[in-house]
C-alpha cells in the first residue's frame, strides 16, 4: 500500500487553513474520517472548516466532531480543501467541484476509478477506508490514536468494512483498530450507538422491502426494488434503505446482491453486494457507477423496471 505522501503531511504542517469536505449523502466513511481530519488539524492547531453539502445525518449526531459540520458553502479563503472519499471531483457537490481548480486541493481516496483530481493526491485503493487512510495521517504527525479521533476513525473502519466481515478487513486494518482498543477505545460502547439507529418506519420499510425480494439465475442473483411509494407509506427516507442490500447476501447461494431504489432527482440509484471475488464494479462501471469489488453502486438514468433488467444482465455476465 501507497505511504502517507510527504507533501500532504507537509501542506497539513505548513498550511493554515483548511476546508474539509466529502461526497454527499455521507456515510460512515465520510462522516468519520472528516471527523478524524478535522481533530487531526485541531491538534496542530490549524484553522479548518468542516462542510458537507448534505450535512450530518441524523444518525450521526452521537460522534464528538471537532467543530460542526456545516451544509452551506462557506465564503471564508482557504488555503487548502481537503476532500476525502470521493471518487470524483463533482462527488462532493457542485460548490466544491467549481473551486477545485481554484484552491489547492487534497484529495484522499480509496476509490480504485479515482482520476487524481488534486493537488495532492493520495489514493490507494488497498486501504479498506478513507477512515484507515487517516490514521496513518495521525501516525505520521505522532497523534495517538485515542479519544474523539480513534471514534471517527473506527466508525469510519466499521461501516466499510462490515465490521470486519468484507473481504477488504486486511491485517492493517485489524492492527489500526487493535491499537485503538489499546488506548482506550470501547468497541462494547461504541457499536451500539453505530448500529441501534433504527425507527419504527426503518423496520417496515425493511420488511416490506424483503417480503418482495427477488431471486434469480438459479438463487444466485437476489435484487430488491424499492419505489418512492414504499418510502412515502412508511414514512422513511433513502437513508433508510441501507443495510437492505447486505440482507440478500445472506440467502444461501446469493453471490451478487442488488437494491434498486427510485430517486426523487430521476433515475434508480443502485447498490451492488458481492462475497468472494465476484467483481461488482465491473457491473456498476457498465451501468455509469463505480466502486469496489464486492460493493459498489451509482445511479442509472432509466426506470425501475428497465434498470433491474440492466442490472440482472450484467450480474449474469460477471458471475464466476
Amino acid at each position: 500500500m501507497i505511504p502517507v505522501p510527504s507533501e500532504l503531511t507537509r501542506a497539513l504542517k505548513t498550511g493554515d487553513n483548511f476546508l474539509v469536505t466529502s461526497h454527499v449523502k455521507p456515510d460512515g466513511d465520510s462522516i468519520g474520517s472528516m471527523s478524524a481530519a478535522g481533530h487531526i488539524l485541531k491538534s496542530l492547531g490549524k484553522k479548518f472548516v468542516l462542510y458537507n453539502e448534505s450535512g450530518l445525518p441524523g444518525k450521526y449526531t452521537w460522534l464528538d466532531l471537532p467543530a460542526k459540520i456545516h451544509n452551506r458553502p462557506p465564503d471564508n479563503n482557504f488555503d487548502w480543501i481537503v476532500v476525502l472519499d470521493s471518487a470524483s471531483p463533482e462527488r462532493p457537490g457542485e460548490y466544491i467541484a467549481d473551486r477545485i481548480n481554484q484552491v489547492p486541493t487534497i484529495n484522499i481516496d480509496h476509490h480504485p476509478d479515482n482520476p487524481d483530481f488534486g493537488s495532492i493526491n493520495w489514493v490507494d485503493p488497498g486501504f479498506s477506508s478513507v477512515g484507515e487512510m487517516m490514521s496513518l495521517v495521525a501516525r505520521q504527525l505522532n497523534l495517538e490514536l485515542k479519544g474523539p479521533l480513534a471514534h471517527g476513525i473506527y466508525l469510519a473502519i466499521v461501516s466499510d468494512t462490515g465490521f470486519f466481515s468484507f473481504g477488504n478487513t486486511t491485517p492493517g486494518v485489524l492492527e489500526v483498530t487493535a491499537q485503538m482498543v489499546r488506548q482506550g477505545l470501547d468497541p462494547g460502547q461504541i457499536n451500539p450507538l453505530i448500529t441501534n439507529q433504527w425507527s419504527v418506519g426503518r423496520i417496515r420499510l425493511h420488511g416490506l422491502a424483503l417480503q418482495r425480494s427477488e431471486f434469480v439465475d438459479n438463487g444466485r442473483i437476489g435484487i430488491i426494488c424499492i419505489t418512492k411509494d414504499m418510502l412515502k407509506n412508511t414514512g422513511t427516507g433513502p437513508e433508510d434503505c441501507e443495510g437492505l442490500v447486505n440482507m440478500l447476501l445472506k440467502v444461501s447461494g446469493v453471490k451478487i446482491a442488488c437494491t434498486l431504489r427510485e430517486d426523487d432527482e430521476g433515475g434508480v440509484k443502485m447498490s451492488l453486494r458481492s462475497a468472494g471475488q465476484d467483481d461488482v464494479s465491473r457491473i456498476a462501471s457498465h451501468l455509469g457507477g463505480g466502486g469496489h469489488r464486492n460493493a459498489s453502486g451509482g445511479i442509472i438514468n432509466a426506470p425501475l423496471q428497465e434498470a433491474r433488467e440492466m442490472v440482472i444482465a450484467g450480474a449474469r455476465r460477471s458471475i464466476q
